[in-house]
Formats: C-alpha cells, sequence, structure tokens
C-alpha cells in the first residue's frame, strides 16, 4: 500500500509541475490562468505547488484551457513511453471527492489519435465538463459493469451494461452513475 501511495505523490508532484510548465509557456500570470479556466487563483496557485490534488472538474478545465486530453496531459507526466503497459503500470488517477477513477489503459504515445480510458464513478457520483479540451473529438462509451447516464449537449443516454454510445464532443458533457453499484466503462477517444 505505501508503494502505490508514494507512485500516487509521484504523478501528483509531477502533474503540478506540468501544469505549471504550460503556464509559463504561455507567459500567463495566475491571475490570466484563473480568468481563462474559472479556476481561483489560490486554488490554481496550491496545485501548482503540489499541495493540493486537482478534482476531475478542474483538471478538465486546465485542459480545456491548454488544448490537451486528459490523457495526454497525464501521458506528459509519465517518466517514459513504452509501446506495451501492464495492468499494474497504467496511470490511475483518482478524486476521492467527486467518486471518480480514470486509468489510462492505452500506453501513453503523444503522435497516435486514439487512446482508451477506464473510467469509475461511485453510485450517485456525477462529472460535469463545461466543453472539451479538443473541440470535436469522438469519443466511444461503452459500458462494463453497472449503469450510467451520459448527457452531451441537451441530449441523455441511459446505458446499461454491454450498451455503448458514439458522439463527437463539441459542448458540455455530463457522467451520473444512478447506482445501486458502482459503473465502469471504457471510453476511446478519437482526435480529429
Amino acid at each position: 500500500m505505501r508503494e502505490a501511495e508514494a507512485a500516487a505523490e509521484s504523478i501528483d508532484a509531477r502533474l503540478a509541475e506540468r501544469l505549471a510548465e504550460l503556464r509559463g509557456e504561455r507567459g500567463w500570470s495566475l491571475e490570466e490562468l484563473a480568468d481563462r479556466s474559472g479556476v481561483s487563483r489560490s486554488t490554481l496557485s496550491r496545485v501548482e505547488r503540489a499541495e493540493i490534488s486537482p478534482t476531475a472538474a478542474m483538471l478538465g478545465k486546465l485542459c480545456t484551457v491548454y488544448e490537451r486530453t486528459m490523457s495526454r496531459l497525464l501521458s506528459e507526466v509519465e517518466r517514459k513511453q513504452p509501446g506495451v503497459v501492464r495492468a499494474g503500470a497504467q496511470a490511475v488517477w483518482t478524486d476521492p471527492a467527486a467518486g471518480f477513477t480514470r486509468r489510462s489503459v492505452s500506453p501513453p504515445h503523444a503522435g497516435l489519435r486514439a487512446e482508451v480510458i477506464e473510467g469509475v464513478l461511485d453510485p450517485g457520483a456525477v462529472i460535469d465538463y463545461a466543453g472539451p479540451p479538443v473541440p470535436g473529438l469522438e469519443h466511444h462509451v461503452w459500458v462494463l459493469d453497472g449503469a450510467v447516464e451520459i448527457t452531451v449537449g441537451d441530449e441523455t443516454h441511459a446505458l446499461e451494461r454491454g450498451d455503448c454510445v458514439r458522439f463527437r464532443l463539441w459542448g458540455s458533457s455530463r457522467y451520473h452513475c444512478p447506482g445501486p453499484g458502482a459503473v465502469r466503462y471504457a471510453v476511446v477517444v478519437v482526435l480529429p
């Protein structure tokens, strides 16, 4: 257990460093990033110093500002980019407060156009995204266990085990686990 905690802390520290680098590459102050992302300056400062871990919603907002998918951002903090990544070595990011766990299943590679992600939402959990990090991303969401309601724009899809939905994401989206158990799903994201 101690090794897993150390790995999570290491990922959080590298993520904080990468977020600070991205802001610096653009020459933005914390105030400017706060204006662009809708995240307070003080929270951004604490995230960049690795004092707190960003929530899923906050990371989504930052990915939008930096025009990156969450998987791309997380792959940028990985130490190496192997052709095969074993289950125990896949990057896992959790937002315990939101009841959300995200696993990057695909081996990280900045030059490829598709990626596979596993998501797990606890019963009652809701994740809202104001918009995609890259407009027009194609998503395929396949429910592996449980049930989920996915809202894309104004349309809600109630999905159960084995169901799959495909859409291009231009605006807001929402994932909700109605319960009674957790939902586990795979997302294939394809860059335009």
